[in-house]
């Protein structure tokens, strides 16, 4: 397998904290005998050695076996590099941010496919405040995608960026997620959704400095 740019640095965003599992939830995942079934539980100082090493050898083997999935720290993400990569490899132009103020920071980019089969580009920040913004862009996904990616969010106005391009606004109350959807008039081209938890200027200004990855026709990318 190729080594690919940013490959590494790919990760979804969270969606539920993390919990470590129990010792007796892994004990019971290797299926080691409950308490009273060995001599092991017998309470000596020894005998809670060998527990704790049995532990401890479960605990790093499901930590390698998952694949370390929180190592990446947002220092390690290269976005504008991944988007690059991606937007050579499927022909488009997949946008990312530029010169975002300081306190943004990258948590995940990933180009994977999604409902109804649509390959769609991601990127996602946290804000200075702790909100998170993110970038998805697709080709032709269709009313229905869009629907789910901004939560059923109601239509509240349009919002037209300093390139020129119209943004619908949708507001899903209750749920806080704000959304900004650019649906071009060709469908060839890239439906881009700006969407997150931040505040709608937070949303406006990550829009004004998204830029598209340069993509050179007829250049190759090694497979993924």
């Amino acid at each position: 397998m190729s080594s690919t740019p940013g490959d590494p640095a790919e990760t979804a965003p969270s969606t539920a904290p993390h919990r470590e599992p129990t010792p007796a939830e892994l004990a019971a995942q290797q299926g080691v005998p409950a308490r009273g079934a060995s001599h092991y539980g017998k309470g000596t100082v020894a005998n809670m050695a060998r527990s704790m090493a049995v532990i401890l050898a479960i605990t790093l083997g499901l930590f390698f076996m998952t694949g370390r999935p929180n190592s990446t720290t947002p220092e390690s993400i290269d976005v504008a590099g991944t988007a690059e990569f991606r937007a050579q490899q499927a022909g488009q132009p997949f946008a990312y941010p530029e010169e975002l103020p300081e306190g943004w920071a990258a948590t995940n980019v990933r180009y994977v496919r999604s409902k109804g089969d649509v390959m769609v580009w991601n990127a996602g920040y946290t804000t200075p405040d702790g909100e998170y913004v993110s970038v998805q862009q697709a080709v032709d996904p269709g009313q229905g995608w869009v629907n789910t990616q901004t939560n059923n969010g109601a239509r509240v106005g349009t919002l037209t960026t300093d390139d020129g391009r119209v943004w619908a606004k949708r507001d899903r109350e209750g749920k806080v997620q704000r959304s900004l959807v650019n649906s071009p008039d060709d469908a060839s081209e890239l439906t881009t959704l700006v969407t997150g938890t931040g505040s709608w200027e937070q949303l406006e200004l990550f829009a004004e400095r998204l830029v598209p990855a340069k993509v050179t026709p007829g250049a190759t990318s090694p497979t993924s």
